[in-house]
């Protein structure tokens, strides 16, 4: 006979990109840390098909601990709607049904099993929760699965448009975002062009959440103590409660029996000299414009740096059909590679990338310094932060070329820079380490929120 569960919570996910998976891991994390609670996970259909198919398991209601159950909510895209190929169209008809689809399932559910929802933990995203969780007296916990510069500049969205006006009225996009604590480095053209414009359905989505979030109970943040202590303090001021519980999930062993490394990543590169290899991926929802691919290309191909390339957009893969060809005898290319554990593998010296934040964690977990090729969202954040205030990564200015690729890739490893910043990128990994050690800051904080999430009655 089973236990009844002390109290319930109710895990509302943003259905796109990494955000779902990252939402996941934590509720996992607290699942296993507090069995005693039972745990529901929301999210579309679609999204929940993508995640639970790389389980290898089409039962997603049992593919994870016994105290959670996983449920899709309505995605609001109409039947038989035509596809346009615009990404932000599947976005826009999700928020529109937001928040409806999410109150009416959690009724439903809270109905079948008859346990009502005691916290309610969601992606920052979803800033209508705070109504719902208000409603009920219960907690909102709020999780941003990207860095506090990101989350903080968010918060500043009315400062910086009474700064800098909108997006059409910035006159000098260098100019930096002195006037906020700790952004001496960002710049008024690293912004995400959400903060700038409010005319769409995203970017309100995001406006609304800027000036909701500090009505949550707790937000949580997939970071550690130190990595930008200026920032993370002044958020503390503005918010009733901030835990930084990451990085997490933590890299595993690299080893070439994973039996993860399907494409045999792991045992190639234990075939390649130490600190050598270049390690190319830029994430799961876009790849950067083709003369930026060819030209990176081109880069590796003439300065010979032996590569991995995880490459999972097919349709722009026959682009470089050619160089993969001259290049295999020092060079392969993969669908899909186990990420952390490649980035702490001793062959590779960088990593191209992106610039996405749980990218940005498993190289500084790895050790690996980065080029940076981002071109959305938080990335050029992320990047700035890299190149001028961690100083773990290099940029190339203006468009991407071959000559910018060629001098990034020297200056990375070759170069007594490339080396000044595997030191800067040693210490911040050994702070994150440290975080995550029994008695560090993350893992006292996991504690921490595991006791807000359980009921005291």
């Amino acid at each position: 006979m089973s236990t009844p569960k002390k109290g319930h919570l109710a895990a509302f996910a943003f259905p796109f990109g990494s955000h779902p998976t990252a939402l996941l891991h934590l509720v996992k994390q607290l699942a296993a840390a507090s069995p005693q609670l039972h745990f529901s996970y929301f999210n579309t259909q679609t999204s929940n098909h993508n995640i639970f198919s790389k389980l290898d398991t089409t039962d997603h209601h049992r593919a994870l601990e016994d105290n959670i159950k996983i449920y899709d909510v309505d995605d609001g895209i109409p039947e038989g709607n035509v596809f346009s190929g615009d990404p932000m169209e599947i976005i826009e008809f999700f928020i529109k049904a937001t928040p409806g689809n999410f109150s009416k399932r959690l009724e439903q559910v809270e109905k079948e099993t008859g346990l009502k929802a005691t916290c309610l933990l969601t992606d920052a995203f979803l800033w209508f929760s705070v109504e719902m969780a208000e409603e009920k007296g219960i907690p909102w916990l709020v999780y941003w699965a990207a860095g506090p510069a990101s989350i903080s500049l968010h918060l500043y969205t009315n400062v910086i448009h009474g700064k800098l006006g909108s997006d059409s009225q910035i006159q000098n996009l260098d100019q930096t975002l002195d006037f906020i604590p700790g952004m001496s480095a960002i710049r008024a053209s690293d912004l995400p062009i959400e903060i700038l414009q409010l005319n769409g359905l995203f970017s309100r989505m995001l406006y609304s959440m800027s000036n909701t979030i500090a009505r949550a109970s707790v937000v949580l943040l997939n970071s550690f103590d130190g990595i930008d202590s200026i920032v993370e303090n002044d958020l503390k001021s503005k918010l009733k409660r901030l835990l930084t519980i990451g990085p997490f999930p933590l890299p595993k062993a690299s080893t070439g029996s994973s039996t993860e490394d399907h494409s045999g990543c792991l045992s190639w590169l234990s075939h390649q000299a130490a600190a050598s290899v270049a390690y190319v991926s830029f994430g799961t929802i876009l790849t950067p414009p083709p003369p930026a691919l060819v030209a990176l290309a081109e880069a590796l191909e003439e300065k010979q740096v032996p590569y991995l390339w995880s490459f999972r957009d097919n349709s722009k893969r026959q682009l470089l059909k050619g160089f993969f060809e001259r290049t295999g005898r020092i060079g392969k290319v993969v669908e899909w590679a186990p990420q952390s554990q490649v980035l702490s593998h001793p062959s590779v010296g960088v990593f191209v990338t992106h610039c996405g934040w749980n990218s940005t964690l498993e190289s500084i977990m790895g050790g690996v310094p980065m080029i940076c090729m981002p071109f959305f969202a938080d990335q050029m954040i992320n990047r700035r932060l890299m190149e001028n205030v961690w100083r773990i990564g290099a940029g190339v200015e203006g468009v991407f070329s071959k000559s910018g690729a060629v001098e990034a890739l020297d200056l990375v490893l070759w170069k007594d820079e490339g080396k000044k910043m595997r030191e800067n990128i040693e210490r911040l990994k050994e702070r994150a380490y440290m975080a995550v050690a029994e008695n560090g800051s993350s893992t006292e904080n996991f504690k921490s929120l595991t006791s807000i999430i359980t009921p005291s009655n």
